[in-house]
Parts: C-alpha cells; sequence; structure tokens
C-alpha cells in the first residue's frame, strides 16, 4: 500500500476503497458512518490485502 492509499484511507476511507468493489465499499461506508474509526480501520484492512491472481495453465 502506496502513503497517498494510506492517507486517503485516513481522511477518506469510503474513496479509498472505491476500486476493490461495491461490497467492501458499503461495508467500509457502514463503518464509516457508526463511526470515522472503524471506517479508517476498515479501509486500512482491505487496502493491505493483495490482490490475489490465478494463472491458467
Amino acid at each position: 500500500m502506496s502513503l497517498g492509499r494510506a492517507l486517503v484511507c485516513i481522511f477518506l476511507p469510503p474513496l479509498a476503497v472505491i476500486d476493490k468493489g461495491c461490497g467492501s465499499l458499503l461495508i467500509v461506508t457502514l463503518l464509516w458512518l457508526l463511526g470515522w474509526i472503524p471506517g479508517v480501520i476498515g479501509a486500512m484492512i482491505i487496502c493491505s490485502q493483495e490482490k490475489k491472481t490465478t494463472e491458467k495453465s
């Protein structure tokens, strides 16, 4: 995760996960509405996960 992404996770958590899919965006938005800190934690966890790719032979 880059420094820019980490800063966006801190200040606007839903914006940081907008490219991760609808489910992630919904979860982080709900957490963010419940409280700023849960939203930041959720966004950090989702953004720190690496994208897993599967290769076909």
